[in-house]
């Protein structure tokens, strides 16, 4: 059921979760700590997205990341405040970013640490520079008691216990799903609070809509390119904006389909599993969509590794299954 916000009815992010804590036996409140540590970060960093030219921080930062990517000055700005907002809170044991090639580890179980967030600093930051919308994406997991911390890590996408992703475009929307279905929150920046705005999203079916690259279509496999060919000819609408956040955060809007396939030069896909697959997928399922690396679901995926990567087809049920179609 969605539900628009007015001054008679606000309600902040902080008082949404506290309230969904409150539902379930046995919570202790520790979980609160890690979305609030979340929402001042990305508060932090949407302002630094705000003034990124006037303060000069636009452009490449002369380091190469663990992906083998350029940084951004951003890039290493925003990984730095969300490590210091997060490593303040004591149930977070370990935190794992995208730009670090090993995890940090905080505090052992017995110590407290009994969660671990990983997350994409700021997903889409080479397109700073021409003010298109960015993003911040994050995961939570419940760290077992088996192995090292980094081994703990690796857990299924089914397992996460909440994920997210902050937009910062227009507007700065906050996006969240605890596993009970997806609310959306936007910074008020007269109070200086998220606060919610709509509750219960749905992805609607029915767009004949597709987002990918399609500079690389030859790359693609016979059966993507197939599909292509099919939407051409039923008259599909393509929309690509180039940073994740932003195209997904379309999809769950209005409906149609997000691809990022394998291609021929990389072949097991580009997206990272632990730090972008997964977390947009529980959002996706959680709104009633579907997705799937090839035709498998991502979120039953075992990792390898904490920088392992993926394809992903994600969006309304309807339009993911005509790609599946086509592709298998």
């Amino acid at each position: 059921m969605e539900h628009s916000w007015t001054q008679d009815n606000l309600e902040s992010l902080q008082s949404h979760i506290l309230a969904e804590e409150q539902k379930c036996l046995g919570a202790t409140g520790e979980f609160t700590w890690i979305i609030s540590a979340i929402s001042l970060a990305t508060k932090a960093i949407g302002n630094k997205v705000r003034c990124a030219r006037i303060q000069d921080v636009i452009g490449e930062a002369g380091e190469v990341n663990v992906q083998g990517e350029m940084q951004q000055k951003l890039d290493i700005i925003a990984n730095e405040i969300i490590m210091h907002c997060l490593g303040n809170r004591d149930n977070v044991g370990v935190l794992g970013s995208e730009e670090n090639e090993t995890p940090v580890l905080l505090r052992r179980r017995d110590e407290g640490g009994r969660y671990a967030v990983l997350f994409d600093p700021l997903d889409g930051s080479s397109n700073l520079d021409i003010s298109v919308g960015v993003g911040t994406i994050f995961s939570v997991l419940r760290l077992s008691d088996e192995g090292s911390r980094e081994e703990a890590m690796l857990q299924q996408g089914a397992n996460q216990v909440a994920a997210g992703y902050v937009l910062y475009g227009s507007s700065t929307v906050l996006v969240l799903t605890t596993g009970n279905g997806v609310d959306m929150f936007v910074l008020d920046q007269s109070i200086g609070s998220f606060v919610l705005v709509s509750r219960g999203l749905k992805i609607p079916s029915g767009n004949k809509t597709y987002s990918t690259n399609e500079a690389y279509t030859d790359k693609y496999s016979q059966g993507i390119q197939s599909y292509l060919k099919w939407a051409h000819q039923n008259d599909y609408s393509s929309r690509y904006i180039g940073s994740m956040v932003a195209d997904v955060h379309r999809v769950l809007l209005k409906g149609g389909v997000f691809l990022y396939p394998p291609t021929t030069d990389k072949p097991d896909g580009k997206l990272r599993l632990m730090y972008e697959g997964n977390p947009m997928a529980m959002i996706i399922e959680q709104a009633g969509g579907k997705a799937v690396a090839s035709k498998d679901r991502i979120l039953d995926i075992v990792p390898e590794g904490l920088h392992q990567r993926t394809s992903v087809i994600l969006g309304s049920e309807d339009q993911v299954d005509a790609v599946i179609k086509h592709t298998t």
